[in-house]
């Protein structure tokens, strides 16, 4: 006789298959084109559980974007790790580049909210954002300070790393047919990987 999952376990699942399905659909049809009653069917569930799990659509949408925000922010404890910049931005942008692989549907919502203002999650912005990018200013404060990084403006070096690592998410189709049609392989996105970060650190590490 078949054992049954503990509640915890089938929770954890329905959740995970509710927010991939609604990855999914928000990436094809925005915020507002999207529909619960979709979501629920591409995760092979009713539509009843799935506001059980996430009451209203916004809710769900916001669940979304903060698995990537959080992704993202976690990227960065390299900071907290080392002392040499070369090595902490070296696995940031390395990271970052990863997850524009790994959650490329997670990255372009974002970016679609960003283009339309953030209407739905300025909270985030005015909040978690805002005091993890005022943490890591501080970080790389010390590191110009301590005449390891040139005397540049954090904030554009964020920028310039999230436009760049993000643009393997947004444009992956753009690439792909700059690249006759295929999407980059493994080796063809270490390579871009490699190179992005050498082009980043020769531009900022002094010395």
């Amino acid at each position: 006789m078949a054992r049954r999952k503990p509640r915890p376990a089938i929770r954890e699942e329905n959740e995970r298959a509710l927010i991939e399905a609604a990855e999914q659909v928000f990436a094809d049809e925005g915020f507002r084109g999207a529909t619960t009653a979709e979501i629920a069917r591409r995760a092979g569930l009713p539509k009843a559980n799935l506001h059980y799990y996430f009451p209203t659509k916004e809710a769900l949408y916001r669940s979304v974007i903060e698995r990537v925000l959080t992704a993202w922010l976690a990227a960065a404890s390299s900071f907290d790790m080392s002392d040499d910049p070369r090595l902490a931005l070296t696995a940031y942008i390395g990271a970052k580049m990863d997850l524009a692989r790994s959650m490329p549907l997670a990255t372009r919502i974002w970016s679609a909210e960003m283009m339309r203002g953030a209407p739905m999650i300025q909270d985030f912005l005015d909040t978690t954002l805002s005091e993890w990018v005022r943490s890591r200013e501080r970080v790389v404060k010390g590191w110009i300070a301590a005449g390891r990084l040139k005397a540049i403006e954090p904030k554009f070096l964020f920028y310039m790393i999230w436009a760049t690592t993000q643009q393997y998410a947004n444009a992956a189709h753009e690439m792909a047919t700059l690249n006759g049609g295929r999407p980059l392989d493994d080796k063809a996105f270490e390579r871009a990987k490699s190179e992005t970060i050498e082009i980043i650190l020769r531009g900022v590490a002094a010395g």
